[in-house]
């Protein structure tokens, strides 16, 4: 499945003018073939916007999801992108998967909170393992901080996860993470994974872009630089039932020893 990812900050503050980005790059990613675009972590609202987190905050079915919705269908692709998902008085990082027809696959709230930024604005889910059917794939979500954790990428391999998307908002100094960590936790858990980042400055941080689809050899089907940029590579699930066949790290483990 061709895959696209919109490494872009947006427009933080202004849930409108992001939807007008969403729809520019939906196209663009239509027209390319891609048959999945990803967007970054809070792309919907911007990162580093302080208390309007909570005042942007919308149901993962609210009107944002509608126009997305719209938009993925009015393309024929489908989306995926981080938003602040308000649910009564409570509010979580999440990030929805829409289908290209508009519908609703899957949605899923950051486990694994990172600094004290998020910590005061959010509320870590618990639900680890999120994943949708998705162009013959089996989709997984997590987001930013989470990937970093190498229990939740192989929990997600165990449960069959095909292709990770994981929204971003990956801040310098900690770049290595695009660079080097995401190839191998794809390798060490046979999958694609792609990994979508925010850029450039926002409030206290600055986002170092990098973003890529990191495949199950470990290699980076593409990478972004450090400016707003749209790439697309292919996730081919003949590649993966290759690599998986080839490689033996999940049918080796030995479980009963990681206690």
């Amino acid at each position: 499945m061709r895959t696209a990812l919109l490494q872009s900050s947006g427009r933080p503050g202004s849930v409108v003018e992001n939807l007008k980005v969403l729809d520019d790059a939906a196209g663009r990613a239509a027209a390319a073939g891609a048959g999945l675009l990803v967007a970054p972590e809070l792309f919907l609202t911007g990162y580093a916007i302080g208390d309007d987190i909570a005042r942007l905050a919308e149901p993962a079915d609210g009107d944002s999801a509608d126009a997305i919705a719209e938009l993925a269908a009015r393309h024929g692709v489908a989306v995926a992108y981080g938003y602040p998902e308000r649910s009564g008085s409570t509010v979580y990082n999440a990030a929805q998967l829409i289908s290209a027809d508009g519908a609703r696959l899957a949605n899923y709230r950051k486990t694994h909170l990172f600094g004290c930024f998020e910590q005061d604005h959010f509320v870590p889910g618990e639900q680890p393992v999120v994943q949708a059917e998705l162009g013959g794939l089996t989709v997984g979500l997590l987001i930013c901080y989470d990937v970093e954790f190498p229990e939740n990428v192989r929990a997600h391999a165990l449960a069959g996860t095909d292709l990770l998307l994981v929204p971003t908002a990956q801040m310098h100094p900690f770049q290595f993470v695009a660079e080097s960590m995401i190839p191998v936790r794809a390798f060490e858990n046979q999958l694609y994974v792609a990994y979508v980042n925010r850029v450039g400055h926002e409030g206290e941080f600055e986002f170092v872009g990098l973003s890529a689809l990191a495949g199950p050899d470990g290699v980076a089907r593409a990478r972004a630089g450090r400016g707003e940029e749209l790439v697309l590579a292919d996730a081919d699930p003949v590649a993966l039932a290759a690599s998986r066949e080839a490689n033996p790290y999940l049918r080796d483990r030995r479980p009963e020893l990681y206690v």
